[in-house]
């Protein structure tokens, strides 16, 4: 069980950081074309958002964000100090790329991190909590979900347990369920807190920019 890998490839990468409110924004562009954007809570180094970006190419053209972790989809909007105008899109997180248009009455799963657990949410389920099955599945990896009536089945993939080369265990998960919303909550393991604070260590090294904008905006409110 390790996860120096991901420590390795978090190094190999180019990374950018700005402080924007009360966020730390960093964008990282690796060698083999993917990109990853991270949004961390300046109070409580907790990752907030994460997403990533796949090597585009000449016939699928510009690959679309992937939301890997968000409480709500929004956009992350990075600018860092480029100069508007530029033309240069490559590390621009603004626009719509992080809107996501769903159906009112359609499940919709969200996931957050805090500081002991791992928590997805699932909104727009209706059902009593002893009509859901949710199982930790050491073979695929992953947290099932399904509904005995079968109107439900989703496979929850969880790649912070994958970075530590870790399976999911079925003593670690709590299921609740409240305002129509399955509440699927898993207990971080010390590895994974250990693989967090090397990974904060890595970023106090990165120069981080400050958003002009909001720094103004502090200083007129005063």
């Amino acid at each position: 069980m390790s996860y120096q890998n991901w420590l390795n490839y978090l190094q190999s990468a180019e990374k950018n950081s700005m402080i924007s409110g009360r966020a730390r924004k960093v964008l990282y562009k690796f060698p083999d074309g993917r990109q990853m954007a991270e949004e961390y809570n300046m109070e409580t180094g907790i990752v907030q958002r994460r997403a990533w970006k796949s090597k585009s190419n000449k016939i699928m053209g510009e690959s679309e964000w992937e939301i890997e972790l968000g409480e709500e989809p929004r956009q992350l909007n990075w600018s860092g100090n480029k100069a508007q105008g530029s033309g240069d899109d490559d590390d621009s997180l603004s626009g719509g790329d992080f809107t996501l248009r769903e159906s009112n009455t359609a499940p919709l799963l969200t996931k957050r991190i805090t500081k002991k657990n791992i928590e997805w949410r699932i909104r727009n389920m209706p059902f009593a909590l002893d009509i859901y099955n949710v199982t930790a599945d050491p073979e695929k990896r992953a947290i099932i979900v399904r509904t005995s009536n079968k109107k439900y089945y989703k496979v929850i993939q969880i790649p912070d347990l994958d970075r530590c080369g870790i399976k999911p265990s079925q003593e670690s998960l709590s299921v609740h369920h409240q305002f129509n919303t399955l509440i699927i909550t898993y207990q971080k393991p010390a590895i994974l807190c250990e693989m967090e604070a090397q990974v904060l260590l890595l970023l106090k090294n990165v120069e981080t920019e400050t958003d002009m904008d909001d720094l103004l905006k502090g200083l007129m409110a005063k």
